[in-house]
């Protein structure tokens, strides 16, 4: 499984980084900082998943899960933030997100979401799988 991290903070991308890197059928395809980062990037490299930070320079994750399910709505998107509040989660949701997650609260599920999309559980509530 195709992975895309995108964050502003270093410190988040080493982790989930660190998180993920071990998984056997997990390749982490590339990296953003920014929104426009992210955005071109993910057209370009195609991932099955990604992790979208809600704020990031030069472009919210809101923005670019909305910019990137338009042209690839099959593309699971794992929303993080500190940022947990329910208008968020409920923007998120609209704009096509399979998973939000509070970083302070939920960060070590993500290796636990990736291994249930790879054995095929789908994720759930999002219908998928």
């Amino acid at each position: 499984m195709r992975v895309f991290i995108a964050d502003d903070s270093k410190i988040i991308l080493d982790r989930i980084r660190a998180l993920i890197s071990e998984i056997d059928g997990i390749e982490i395809v590339g990296e953003a900082v920014t929104g426009v980062q992210a955005i071109e990037s993910v057209m370009q490299l195609r991932p099955e998943v990604v992790t979208l930070d809600i704020r990031m320079p030069e472009g919210n994750g809101i923005s670019v899960l909305e910019s990137i399910k338009k042209d690839n709505p099959d593309i699971i998107a794992v929303m993080l933030t500190n940022y947990p509040y329910p208008q968020y989660q409920e923007k998120c949701v609209a704009a096509g997100a399979d998973f939000f997650l509070d970083k302070s609260s939920q960060f070590d599920e993500i290796p636990e979401i990736l291994t249930g999309l790879l054995a095929g559980k789908g994720c759930g509530s999002c219908g998928r799988g």
